[in-house]
């Protein structure tokens, strides 16, 4: 039987359309955990919404996305366009990309840079094979990188001297939410630690 795929799944990136692909389960798996640790937090101290690549997110400069990941502050819920096609049309205060084969380059250049002009607070890059993620923050327009994160095994660290291990960042804070921090195990592992 065949079945007519009409996907809508795309983006706009400077005029281009690309089609967005479906995410394997490592991906998705990372998208799940940062919604559930940092969705939580934002709703239990009341400080915005978290939403995953089902929105289209459309930027001033004309450009569509479909984030993996976001965070719209209640300062700035107005840009949320509540309809039966959900949408965002202004700009998050949190982005995060989680690396696919195919769209790596473009999340570490073009997006990012996208993301940097249209104002974008806090930009995160994740790459789901090193388990490593990168945080940029905006400052006076311009991102600069806050802090590389990576997560290490109990074996790994176990071969480390006292004072590399203290030198090792464990958990990664979300600037927009007041320096809230996630440990990266909880983003990676299986469980929750």
């Amino acid at each position: 039987m065949l079945v007519n795929d009409v996907r809508d799944d795309y983006e706009i990136i400077e005029g281009v359309k690309f089609m967005a692909p479906s995410a394997d389960s490592w991906h998705n798996n990372v998208v799940v955990k940062l919604a559930m640790i940092i969705g939580m937090h934002a709703a239990v101290n009341k400080l915005g919404l978290v939403f995953t690549d089902s929105l289209d997110v459309h930027f001033p400069d004309g450009n569509l996305f479909k984030p993996d990941f976001m965070f719209i502050s209640a300062a700035n819920s107005k840009i949320v366009v509540d309809n039966k096609h959900s949408t965002i049309h202004g700009v998050p205060d949190m982005v995060a990309e989680i690396f696919s084969r195919s769209t790596m380059k473009r999340d570490m250049t073009i997006k990012k840079d996208i993301y940097e002009r249209n104002g974008v607070k806090e930009y995160w890059t994740i790459d789901p094979w090193r388990e490593a993620i990168d945080v940029y923050i905006l400052r006076d327009g311009k991102y600069e990188l806050a802090g590389q994160y990576e997560n290490w095994s109990d074996d790994e660290l176990l071969r480390l001297t006292d004072e590399e291990r203290a030198e090792i960042k464990m958990e990664v804070p979300v600037a927009v939410l007041d320096g809230f921090k996630v440990k990266i195990r909880n983003i990676f592992g299986w469980y929750f630690e």
